[in-house]
């Protein structure tokens, strides 16, 4: 049983997701369809690839990944397929892609608009993630190799991640995601909070230099309740939270806010 995945910005009380499912199913009934999230911000693509990088590798080598996020009805930006670490990626070709990819993938094409009229898919281009996405989806699910569906293309749009700087010192990230618990989730990794740090003592700081944490957490019960603290996730980066509140809203962080830490000799 092929395992197809789903992101997007759609909410739950959209009926886009059902549609998507709907249309999978029918040219694909014994497919298997995980939702990972509808709550994606609108149109926020850092936010999807961030969920799918750190999501898809979880499910099994051959899955397909639909990321249904600012994916306009237009002839102007194409429908992508990639095959990327024994896997499928089904988005548009707004940059979304690049952010998940560490590297490039082994295959990618452009879906061809004509390969919506098989199968009597409708070529509707106000809803491209019912005919265009859905449609790849079905097929890749069902065997069909790239090139069944698309055709190869060597250019597409590319966004440069946001990478933590840093020097001997000090290390400046940023905010990529803040999750249902309005914990704060950064793109600094341990690694580099490692390197970096050797051990020192270091002071983090928050929203302007106004919030500062001292220590790093192993876990959230090493801290009262109303306490701010900082650890390293399960994904390995660095996150700060609020025992038992809402960092985000009570620091008033949101995505792209940044994060100093100052190390001491």
């Amino acid at each position: 049983m092929a395992n197809i995945t789903l992101i997007s910005d759609w909410k739950n009380n959209d009926f886009y997701v059902a549609a998507v499912k709907g249309k999978i199913l029918s040219l694909f009934p014994q497919a298997s369809i995980i939702d990972v999230s509808h709550q994606v911000d609108m149109f926020s693509i850092m936010q999807a690839a961030f969920l799918s990088k750190n999501s898809y590798s979880i499910f099994p080598k051959g899955s397909v990944h639909i990321v249904a996020v600012n994916h306009e009805g237009d002839t102007q930006r194409n429908s992508l397929a990639a095959f990327y670490d024994d896997h499928y990626f089904l988005s548009s070709d707004d940059g979304l892609l690049s952010l998940i990819f560490e590297s490039e993938p082994q295959e990618i094409v452009k879906i061809n608009n004509s390969s919506t009229n098989q199968e009597g898919v409708d070529t509707c281009l106000s809803f491209p993630e019912m005919t265009h996405l859905a449609y790849a989806a079905a097929m890749i699910a069902q065997g069909k190799q790239l090139s069944e569906i698309g055709e190869p293309v060597t250019e597409y749009t590319k966004l440069l991640s946001f990478l933590p700087q840093y020097d001997g010192n000090s290390i400046t990230g940023n905010v990529v995601f803040i999750d249902t618990y309005k914990n704060i989730i950064t793109n600094i990794p341990k690694s580099l909070f490692d390197q970096v740090g050797k051990g020192r003592r270091f002071e983090m700081m928050l929203q302007s230099y106004y919030y500062k944490i001292y220590k790093i957490n192993k876990t959230y019960s090493e801290t009262i309740d109303g306490e701010l603290l900082a650890l390293f996730n399960s994904l390995g980066m660095l996150e700060v939270a609020i025992k038992n509140g809402q960092a985000s809203d009570m620091l008033n962080l949101t995505v792209n806010s940044s994060i100093n830490i100052k190390f001491f000799s």
